[in-house]
């Protein structure tokens, strides 16, 4: 497995990431795809306080047990459940930061969080405030550092301006090259890691069946269905050409591939042991015409 600096932090993190957010609370192999991900190489582990109203904390915090000092524990806070759990609210106060990481720490049963994620945000957040809430937390050692997970520019460029992130969170696959405009370049000048997520595009580009996707039809999804295919010759599969075509890019540090089942698992760990070529990526995005953000620039 490689390894990267996740930005100017003091984090390694593998390039290959484990997204916990899939993973069920019933679920009875989750330890069995845990300790095989971290013996494997696979040393980062990201959830959201949001997920399963917290209950996808406790079994990350259930699984690496006994193996903290081995992973990199990631987590997000900023959408508060109600206390009728009739669903959730944006909350990004600082009040609330300071409340919602005891729950977490508690959650994950460890004593610190090794990188804290605002989850979301908007350009009418009180920022300044967020991002004090972040530094007291630094300061306390409950958190060693943070970013946000966020695909708006703006919302991203207040943030580089603004605060000391160590990492933004963002969609980015061949079927979403929005991130090409402005924001990998704008991260990469700015040394702050992108941890890129749903590279297989939520399956569409590994194995379900074509359909439109953001502001791409169906057809221009077949294209690249099928750029995926050819580029993807002998042992290698659909999965680990997607994900290799995130990783290509200077600014990402790793791909947060979404684990629920052993074949993805392999596919997380077999994408990081090959790279592709300039042509063959210049042929990928050549199958489908870029697109650009709309809002929220």
């Amino acid at each position: 497995m490689e390894y990267k600096q996740l930005g100017k932090s003091g984090l390694k993190i593998s390039r290959t990431g484990f997204g916990c957010m899939s993973l069920q609370p019933t679920q009875h192999n989750v330890q069995y795809l845990v300790d095989e991900a971290i013996s494997n190489g696979i040393n980062y582990f990201d959830t959201a306080d949001l997920y399963d109203k917290g209950l996808n904390e406790e079994i990350i915090g259930k699984a690496i047990k006994g193996q903290r000092e081995k992973v990199v524990v990631a987590t997000k806070v900023g959408n508060q459940w109600r206390p009728d759990d009739s669903g959730w609210d944006w909350n990004p106060r600082k009040s609330y930061i300071l409340q919602a990481i005891d729950e977490s720490l508690r959650r994950l049963q460890t004593d610190y969080i090794d990188l804290y994620q605002l989850h979301g945000g908007t350009i009418d957040d009180p920022i300044d405030e967020t991002i004090e809430a972040f530094e007291i937390l630094k300061q306390q050692g409950k958190i060693r550092y943070y970013g946000i997970s966020s695909i708006r520019p703006n919302v991203i460029r207040e943030y580089v301006r603004r605060s000391n992130i160590s990492s933004v969170m963002m969609q980015f696959s061949l079927l979403d090259q929005r991130p090409l405009e402005t924001c990998l370049p704008l991260l990469q000048n700015n040394n702050i890691g992108v941890l890129a997520r749903g590279s297989v595009a939520g399956g569409l580009l590994v194995d379900k069946p074509a359909k439109a996707y953001l502001d791409h039809s169906i057809e221009e999804v077949l294209a690249a269905q099928q750029a995926v295919q050819q580029s993807s010759p002998g042992s290698r599969s659909a999965a680990h050409t997607a994900i290799q075509y995130v990783l290509h890019h200077a600014a990402v540090t790793a791909a947060v591939v979404g684990i629920r089942t052993q074949k993805q698992l392999q596919d997380a760990l077999a994408a990081s042991a090959f790279s592709l070529s300039a042509e063959e990526v210049q042929t990928l995005q050549q199958a489908i015409p870029a697109k650009f953000y709309k809002d929220h620039r």
